[in-house]
């Protein structure tokens, strides 16, 4: 047998062969495209790695951009609705980042080889696994592209969604001045959607990313429906017309002679299915195999979550093997136990986040944040920790229990 197999070199798959060959296993990770086709493409996602994620890069010894020129520093939010918008600030006790996958996968890719572990490029199905599974010790997989995804049953209890609950629009864009202090503005517009402005690094250096995610039928829903390449001019004027109308704390810090894409392929349209998979699966050979990232959890973009999650999976997995490498059922299951707090509270968060219209509870704790510095800073700080966020918002009586504890009963 050789080692671990990894299907998918996104952040989970990379993540755990990084963590895997710091202790010598051997690993291969298998993926369908090279670290130029990475580089090269459409961009790949908008996602912020918050600061118990770079923690986990610098126990890997990834953290190659310096937090105080790539970090950002907490959250400005504008709600409209009521009588006037709320607009206030929340803080991290440590920085998070935003680097564009197209460096960031690529860079990580080479230092996984650099320190030993296989790569090879080849497309991977799911009737495929079977004979990597003779191959390897443990198959993961880590990418839901394709039909790999199904090779785990949808968990209905924990996807309450059969469609896309926002269609999306993100994109690149030069012309936004920074936030005082940096960080990312968390606009809502409500029954319309949400704006994510998030500082990025990118092949153009500092830019922005603005992330619409909008509500089907809204005023919003045309950004992720109009083309940019049949008319870039118009399509940028329609984003700083929506911008303006329901954004203005964004718009404000936009110079329009300056606000374009930074580049065709810097745009992405869609929506995303939310979803949570069983941890594992068994094969017709009696091998099993596991799942991690997209591969076992999708979730909104909306509060930026799904990357750093499927870190932490990816961590938790890894740590898993290296305690108990018998990779049997009883391993899958404490895989599964491992992680399953974080995880499933990742999931119920952003699930509740995009639920439309929201529930009184969320909207009396948003309230409650425009008031409270010290309710704001622990609701941002727990971007980094979900399954806190979650032990406040999993129901009415716990934001009531917690707003009491700052005094606001």
């Amino acid at each position: 047998m050789d080692g671990i197999g990894i299907v998918g070199a996104g952040i989970a798959g990379l993540h755990l062969g990084l963590l895997l060959r710091r202790h010598d296993i051997p690993v291969t990770i298998y993926s369908d495209r090279t670290a130029e086709q990475m580089a090269g493409g459409r961009m790949l996602n908008s996602v912020a790695h918050h600061h118990s994620t770079i923690e986990r890069e610098r126990a890997l010894g990834v953290d190659h951009w310096n937090i105080e020129e790539y970090g950002y520093f907490g959250h400005h939010h504008y709600i409209a609705g009521g009588p006037q918008p709320m607009v206030f600030p929340g803080f991290f006790k440590a920085p998070s980042r935003a680097i564009d996958y197209r460096i960031y996968l690529p860079t990580l890719l080479e230092d996984y080889v650099a320190r030993g572990g296989e790569f090879e490029v080849r497309p991977v199905q799911a009737a495929d696994v079977v004979k990597l599974s003779d191959r390897h010790d443990l198959v993961v997989i880590a990418s839901g592209r394709g039909n790999m995804s199904a090779m785990f049953p949808r968990r209905a209890d924990k996807s309450p969604y059969d469609t896309p609950q926002r269609k999306l629009c993100s994109g690149l864009y030069e012309g936004i001045a920074r936030s005082e202090p940096n960080g990312v503005t968390m606009s809502i517009s409500p029954g319309h959607g949400e704006l994510l402005e998030i500082p990025m690094y990118s092949a153009a250096g500092h830019v922005t990313v603005l992330l619409f995610e909008t509500v089907p039928g809204g005023d919003l829903e045309v950004l992720a429906e109009t083309s940019y390449d049949s008319d870039p001019a118009g399509f940028e004027k329609l984003v700083l017309e929506k911008t303006r109308q329901h954004h203005p704390t964004v718009f404000e810090r936009i110079d329009t002679g300056e606000f374009r894409l930074t580049g065709p392929l810097d745009l992405l349209q869609g929506g995303v299915l939310p979803s949570v998979r069983e941890d594992y699966a068994r094969l017709p050979n009696g091998r099993y195999v596991i799942a991690v990232g997209d591969a076992h959890t999708v979730v909104d973009p909306v509060i930026g979550q799904g990357a750093n999650c499927a870190s932490y999976s990816a961590w938790e997995l890894g740590q898993t093997i290296l305690e108990d490498p018998n990779f049997d059922e009883r391993f899958c299951q404490k895989v599964a136990d491992r992680r399953r707090n974080r995880v499933h509270a990742t999931s119920d968060w952003t699930n509740l986040m995009i639920r439309n219209p929201p529930p009184p509870h969320l909207l009396q704790l948003l309230v409650s944040m425009s008031q409270n510095q010290a309710v704001a800073d622990e609701f941002t700080e727990n971007f980094s920790w979900p399954d806190r966020q979650w032990d406040i918002l999993a129901t009415p009586e716990r934001v009531q229990k917690f707003l009491a504890g700052h005094g606001m009963a």
